[in-house]
C-alpha cells in the first residue's frame, strides 16, 4: 500500500464516528434518489416500448354518425397535424351474454357492455392491435376479444340479445390494444349488421400527431379535429397520455415523494460531508504540518482528505444501491406484464448515474476544507494550537452572564458565537433534519386522510345489502341475502325498519349499473343514490354535490378520460336507450379506479333499468352500541330479506407501502441530521477540552458539564426548528399535489392542507429535539473526562 493509501486508511479508522455518519448519509441520499429515478423511468418504459411498437393512437375519437359522415370521418385525416391515421371504424356499445360455459364463467351470464368495433385487419398504419391467442376475425359469426377484458377465451361462444336477431358469435381470438381502443372487434360487416335498423351510429378514428408529448399539444390537435367535423360532431375522445397514466398511476405516486427526499439526501451529504472532512482538517492541523514536513506535497494532502470522505461514500452508495433495488421490488410489482412485455426493474444506468453524481456531491463538499488543508504552511500547521482564539465570542460571554439563568447555561448560549461558521453549519443541519421531519409528518397525515376518504360511502357506521347488489365496502363476501342473482328486498320495508330502529340517525340507499357513457371505452360503473346524501357525499374537488335529476358527478380520471370538463354532458346508453347528465361537480375517490359516475336513481330509470337500491348506507346516532344495534336491526330485517354489518374500509396497499417509506426515509434523514450534530459537538468538545478541565478545576460539576454542552447547541435547535417548519410546509404543499397529479386526481384541500396550530407547535421542537439528542453522547463524555488529563490536553 502506498504512504498515501496508509494516511487515508489511518484517518479513516481513526475517525469511526464520522466514517459511519458519512455511510449512512450517502446510503440514504442514494436510496431515495434510486427509487424516485428508478421508478420514473421504469414505470412508463413498458408503455412507450410497446406504444412504439404497435404504433399506438395519440389519440382515440369517437364520432356521433348523427352528425357527420363517415366520409366526413376519414377526411379528419388531412388535418394539419396529423401524421397518421386508421379509420373510420364503426362502433357499437352492445351488452353480451354468454352462449357457452367456460372454468371462468357459466352460460347465461349477461357481461358489461362492450365496445365493439368494426376493423378488417389488426394492421394499419395506427393501432396495430397485437394477438396474444387465436386469430383475427375475417368473416360474420366471429369476435375477437380485448386481453385483460372479458374473461373469454377462442372457443367461446356470446350471444347479444339486443341486436337484430340476437346473432350468437364465435371468439377466434384475444387482442391487445395498447391505448385500449375497443373492447372487442368484428368484421365491418359483422359491425353493420349488428346496429339497429335507424339506430344510433357512431364511428371511431385513430391518430397520430407530429407533435403531441404533452397534454396542451395532445389538447390543440384534439381541437383542430373538432373544427374539421361539424359543431358537436365530435362526442369523445382518450389520448394516450391519459391511458398511460392510468397504467402507471400506483408506482408514479411514489415519484414525487421519494424524489423529495432524494433530494435532502444529497443536500444534507453535501453539508454532513463538508462538516466531517472540515472538522478532521481542523483537528489535524498539526498531523498535516507532519506530513508535509515528511514530503507530502499540497496535492496529496488534498487527495488523502477527499479519499478520506470518497472510500465511505462509496461503501454507503454501494449499500444504497442495493436496498432502492430492493425496495423498487414490490413497487413496481406486475408493471410490464400488462403490456405483454417483461416484468419492470430499475434501469442500468440509473444505477450507474445516481451513485456516480452522489460521489460527485461527495468530492465537491470534501474538496474545500481538503484545499484547506493543502494550503497551510508547514511550520505554522506544526506549531498552532486547537483552542479558538479568546476574542471570539467575548461580547456574547459578557451579555450572557448578565442573564437570569444558571452560569453553564450562559456559558453554553453564548458558545456559538465563539465559532460562528461551525454553529451555522449545525444549524443548517438541524433545519434540514426540522424540515424533514415536518414533510414526512405532512405526508403520514395526507396519506391518513386519503386513506380514509377514498372509498365511497364510508361515511356511514352501519350498511344495508338489500340483496341483488353489490357488497358493502370492505366486505370478503356478499352476506346471506345478498349477490347479484338474489332477489331484492322491498325497498319500503327496509326504510321502514330503519326508521322504527332506534339509534339510526339517517339513511340513503344505493343502486348500480353499468352502461356505457360517452367518451368513454368499456363499461361505465353508475352508482345512483336515492334519499338524502349529502353528508355522506365524497370530497368535492370542485363544483357540488348531487341535488337534483339529470346530474351526475366524477373524479379528474373521469374528466381526463372522457375529455370533458365540469358542466358538459355525457350522454349514457343501455340496450339501445339514452339518458343525458351534466357534470356538476368533480370528487375525489378511488373506487373502481376514480372510473364511477355518481347521479341519482332517476338515471338508472330513465334508461330502463332497475332503481330498487340494493345497499343502503346509514348513520346511527351518537353514542350508539353498534353491536345492540346490528343485532336488534338484523332482527327487523330479516323478514325483509336484508342483513346489516358494520361500514368498514379496505385498506390500500399502495398507502400502507407509502407510509412505510415515508416513515423509514423520514427517520434516515433525522438519524444522518443528529449524527451530523454529534460529530459536530464532538469535534467543539475536543476543541475546548482544555477549557474544560479549567472549568472542573474550578468546581464546575459534570451535571452542570452536561448542561453546559447541550445548551452550546439548543439554542441553535430552536431557531433552526422556526425556520425549518414553514419550509417542511412549504414542501409538502409543493410535492402533494403532484403526488396527485401523478395519478390523474386532483386531491382535496383539506387533504392537504393538514397542519394546525398545535401539529405546528409541536414540530417547531423538532429541531431543539434534534440538536439535543445529537449533543447528549459528547455532553456525557466531556462530564466523565478526568480534570487533570484534560488540563495535560492541548
Amino acid at each position: 500500500m502506498s504512504a498515501l493509501g496508509k494516511v487515508v486508511r489511518a484517518g479513516i479508522g481513526r475517525r469511526r464516528l464520522q466514517t459511519t455518519v458519512m455511510i449512512l448519509t450517502t446510503l440514504m441520499a442514494v436510496t431515495a434518489s434510486v427509487l424516485a429515478a428508478g421508478l420514473l423511468v421504469a414505470a412508463r418504459a413498458p408503455f412507450d416500448h410497446a406504444f412504439a411498437q404497435q404504433r399506438g393512437a395519440h389519440l382515440t375519437v369517437q364520432f356521433d354518425g348523427t352528425k357527420v359522415t363517415a366520409r366526413q370521418v376519414g377526411a379528419t385525416a388531412h388535418v394539419s397535424g396529423v401524421s397518421a391515421a386508421s379509420g373510420p371504424f364503426r362502433t357499437l356499445s352492445l351488452r353480451p351474454r354468454t352462449a357457452s360455459a367456460s372454468d371462468a364463467l357459466p352460460a347465461g351470464v349477461d357481461l358489461p357492455p362492450l365496445t365493439v368495433v368494426g376493423r378488417a385487419d389488426a394492421g394499419g398504419r395506427v393501432d396495430g392491435v397485437r394477438l396474444v391467442a387465436g386469430a383475427w376475425a375475417t368473416r360474420p359469426g366471429q369476435i375477437v376479444a380485448a386481453y385483460g377484458g372479458m374473461p373469454v377465451q377462442p372457443g367461446a361462444r356470446l350471444t347479444f340479445p339486443s341486436a337484430p336477431g340476437g346473432p350468437t358469435l364465435t371468439v377466434v381470438g384475444v387482442a391487445r390494444s395498447v391505448t385500449g381502443t375497443a373492447d372487442a372487434w368484428v368484421t365491418p360487416a359483422q359491425a353493420e349488421a349488428l346496429s339497429a335498423r335507424g339506430g344510433p351510429v357512431s364511428y371511431e378514428m385513430l391518430y397520430r400527431f407530429r407533435h403531441a408529448g404533452t397534454d396542451s399539444q395532445v389538447a390543440a390537435d384534439r381541437a383542430a379535429i373538432a373544427a374539421a367535423v361539424p359543431k358537436g360532431a365530435l362526442s369523445g375522445s382518450r389520448s394516450y397520455l391519459t391511458v398511460r397514466q392510468q397504467e402507471t398511476a400506483n408506482t408514479m405516486a411514489f415519484v414525487p415523494f421519494l424524489a423529495a427526499f432524494g433530494v435532502l439526501g444529497l443536500l444534507l451529504s453535501v453539508l454532513v460531508i463538508g462538516i466531517v472532512v472540515s472538522g478532521a482538517v481542523g483537528a489535524a492541523t498539526r498531523r498535516i504540518g507532519i506530513l508535509k514536513s515528511l514530503g507530502f506535497t499540497p496535492a496529496q494532502v488534498v487527495r488523502a482528505y477527499v479519499g478520506q470522505a470518497l472510500v465511505p461514500a462509496g461503501v454507503g452508495c454501494a449499500l444504497g444501491l442495493v436496498l432502492g433495488n430492493l425496495l423498487a421490488v414490490p413497487v413496481l410489482g406486475d408493471v410490464g406484464t400488462a403490456f405483454g412485455g417483461p416484468g419492470a426493474s430499475v434501469p442500468v444506468w440509473i444505477d450507474v448515474a445516481v451513485p456516480g453524481v452522489a460521489l460527485a456531491l461527495v468530492a465537491g463538499a470534501a474538496l474545500v476544507p481538503a484545499l484547506r488543508a493543502g494550503r497551510l504552511r508547514t511550520v505554522e500547521a506544526i506549531t498552532v494550537g486547537r483552542t479558538p482564539g479568546t476574542g471570539r465570542g467575548r461580547l456574547a460571554r459578557r451579555l450572557a452572564g448578565r442573564l437570569p439563568v444558571p452560569r453553564a447555561v450562559g456559558l453554553g448560549l453564548a458558545h456559538p458565537f465563539a465559532r460562528p461558521a461551525r454553529s451555522a453549519t449545525t444549524a443548517a443541519a438541524v433545519a434540514f433534519g426540522a424540515a424533514t421531519v415536518t414533510f414526512g409528518v405532512g405526508l403520514a397525515l395526507t396519506l391518513g386522510a386519503v386513506q380514509s376518504g377514498r372509498m365511497l360511502d364510508s361515511a356511514g357506521s352501519v350498511v344495508v345489502t338489500a340483496g341483488g347488489g353489490q357488497a358493502p365496502p370492505g366486505a370478503e363476501a356478499v352476506p346471506a341475502g345478498g349477490g347479484p342473482d338474489a332477489p331484492k328486498a322491498d325497498p319500503a320495508g327496509v326504510a321502514a325498519a330503519l326508521r322504527a330502529q332506534h339509534g339510526t340517525s339517517r339513511f340513503y340507499g344505493i343502486a348500480q349499473a353499468e352502461v356505457s357513457a360517452s367518451g368513454v371505452t368499456g363499461a361505465t360503473t353508475v352508482v345512483a343514490y336515492q334519499g338524502d346524501t349529502a353528508w355522506a357525499a365524497p370530497q368535492m374537488v370542485s363544483g357540488r354535490w348531487l341535488d337534483g335529476p339529470g346530474q351526475a358527478v366524477v373524479t379528474t380520471r373521469f374528466l381526463k378520460a372522457a375529455g370533458i370538463r365540469v358542466g358538459d354532458t355525457v350522454t349514457l346508453t343501455e340496450r339501445g336507450r339514452r339518458a343525458s347528465v351534466r357534470i356538476v361537480g368533480e370528487a375525489f375517490f378511488t373506487a373502481d379506479q376514480g372510473m364511477e359516475l355518481l347521479t341519482r336513481t332517476s338515471t338508472l330509470a330513465e334508461l330502463g333499468l332497475d332503481a330498487t337500491p340494493g345497499q343502503y348506507g346509514v348513520q346511527t346516532k351518537p353514542g350508539t352500541d353498534l353491536a345492540r344495534y346490528l343485532t336488534s336491526l338484523n332482527a327487523a330485517l330479516k323478514p325483509v330479506g336484508a342483513v346489516a354489518q358494520a361500514n368498514t374500509a379496505r385498506t390500500s396497499d399502495v398507502i400502507v407501502t407509502m407510509d412505510a417509506l415515508v416513515g423509514t426515509l423520514t427517520l434516515m434523514l433525522v438519524a444522518v441530521a443528529g449524527l451530523g450534530v454529534l460529530n459536530t459537538v464532538v469535534l467543539d468538545t475536543r476543541d475546548r477540552v482544555h477549557d474544560l478541565g479549567i472549568l472542573k478545576a474550578l468546581g464546575m460539576a459534570p451535571r452542570q458539564t452536561v448542561a453546559m454542552v447541550v445548551t452550546s447547541v439548543a439554542g441553535i435547535g430552536l431557531v433552526a426548528g422556526a425556520v425549518a417548519v414553514p419550509a417542511g410546509v412549504a414542501l409538502h404543499r409543493y410535492v402533494t399535489p403532484l403526488m396527485g397529479d401523478a395519478i390523474g386526481m386532483t386531491l382535496p384541500a383539506s387533504d392537504i392542507a393538514v397542519y394546525h396550530a398545535p401539529a405546528l407547535a409541536a414540530l417547531g421542537c423538532g429541531g431543539l429535539a434534534i440538536a439535543v439528542l445529537g449533543a447528549l453522547l459528547p455532553a456525557g463524555w466531556a462530564a466523565r473526562t478526568d480534570t487533570a488529563r484534560a488540563l495535560r490536553t492541548e
